[in-house]
């Protein structure tokens, strides 16, 4: 191990136990000999060398290449202990941390073209592959566990219903779904509500798909559209795991647009991932090969555009490990259909898709990341003066939703 590698590995594992075993057999130990005994396994004598050029995104994409393996125990357990030293032991480039903080506007140009292309690259890898690890009706954001022991479908129907508690919805009402994936969340408030849903995406298989289940359904229509070109003006706009393709030199944009859209005394609910803390930049692993375009925004960022756009907060929740419990089954489902991943891709794409979700719940894990749940009105008579309008009506979906799906587990509030 050359000696920019072996001080490196030095200055990162203060605690815990990391071995690395060499093309030759040669063996490095690192750490304090707590926790669990993690080893990586190098495939040839050139892979530190490589990995040392920039970490953040050689790392990742040698494990993509095949370059080197892990043992001893869950990837996403031994990547938690990583981000957590990295922080705590800033053993990140702040030179190129600067770069790509000051490069954000570049990195998220999101246009409306260039927010179509990124869409794409994304959601389009075909439905085939997202049917393998997500739940019955394709969620793919963060799912709601009222108790650790529920399943991931009951968990996302506790998603669907805690949202649309928030959303004071009413037979008749128009409604925006902003990034509405392969439909569920549209056709979960058109089924239990009575209202009626506008879903638009800029993904060609997530459409497919979502009007293949609304099967031409006249109050749930899906359409091919950028969110700053549809017309007004509706009763509730819902967005759901989509801000954080928005980019944040857009934010004045998008929040602009809720304004337009929005009926004098109509809400909003805003569901996305954020970041814990300082704003930030988007991995460049994540940036080059999973999201294009994307970034996970702090509070920070966010409220800034909201009172800009002359809209007006009127809750705010926050869920810490949810999304770390989601990602964990997604993965173990994901693995669990490796050999029908290499059917349709390749070794190459199954490790990368491995690399990224184990990595996303390890960042929840290590106090990185959180979702944030933002209700917005134009008026401040909106909605009720207490939550307990919340419970009550994720009580009555809750009772709704069970004759289709059994007995529904739903989150008191004392």
């Amino acid at each position: 191990m050359g000696p920019i590698a072996l001080h490196f590995f030095r200055r990162l594992f203060t605690r815990g136990t990391l071995t690395i075993v060499e093309a030759d057999g040669t063996r490095s130990v690192f750490g304090d000999g707590s926790g669990p005994p993690y080893l990586i396994r190098l495939h040839d004598e050139r892979v530190l060398s490589d990995m040392m050029r920039w970490p953040e995104l050689r790392f990742p994409e040698l494990y993509m290449d095949g370059r080197w393996s892990f043992e001893g125990g869950p990837l996403a357990g031994f990547l938690t202990t990583v981000f957590e030293l990295m922080r705590e032991n800033e053993t990140h480039s702040r030179w190129r941390s600067l770069v790509r903080y000051l490069m954000r506007p570049v990195h998220q140009h999101n246009n409306a073209r260039a927010a179509r292309r990124n869409a794409s690259h994304h959601y389009d890898v075909g439905n085939d592959i997202y049917r393998l690890f997500l739940d019955e009706d394709w969620q793919y954001s963060c799912a709601y566990f009222p108790d650790p022991r529920v399943s991931l479908e009951e968990a996302q129907r506790a998603k669907k219903r805690h949202i649309a508690a928030k959303m004071l919805l009413d037979k008749g009402q128009r409604v925006l779904d902003i990034g509405c994936g392969w439909g569920g969340m549209a056709l979960y408030i058109a089924n239990y509500t009575g209202a009626e849903v506008t879903g638009i995406t800029l993904a060609d298989e997530q459409l497919r798909r979502a009007r293949e289940r609304a099967g031409g359904r006249p109050d749930v229509t899906f359409k091919l559209e950028d969110y700053r070109a549809i017309e007004g003006p509706f009763d509730r706009i819902v967005s759901v795991g989509m801000f954080e393709h928005v980019g944040v030199g857009y934010y004045d944009a998008y929040f602009n647009a809720v304004h337009r859209l929005l009926d004098d005394d109509g809400v909003m609910l805003l569901h996305s991932i954020g970041r814990i803390g300082r704003p930030g930049y988007t991995s460049p692993f994540i940036a080059k090969h999973i999201f294009p375009g994307g970034y996970i925004p702090s509070l920070s960022e966010v409220l800034p555009a909201i009172e800009r756009a002359g809209l007006v907060v009127t809750d705010i929740e926050i869920l810490r490990l949810h999304y770390a419990e989601t990602l964990k089954a997604w993965l173990e489902r994901f693995r669990a259909n490796k050999a029908e991943v290499l059917r349709l891709k390749d070794e190459r794409f199954f490790r990368m898709w491995e690399f990224y979700l184990a990595a996303s719940e390890a960042s929840f894990r290590s106090g990185d990341m959180m979702v944030f749940q933002i209700q917005l009105a134009k008026s401040l008579t909106a909605v009720p003066l207490t939550r307990d309008y919340m419970s009550d009506a994720e009580q009555t979906l809750a009772e709704r939703d069970s004759a289709r799906t059994g007995p529904a587990l739903v989150a008191r509030r004392g």
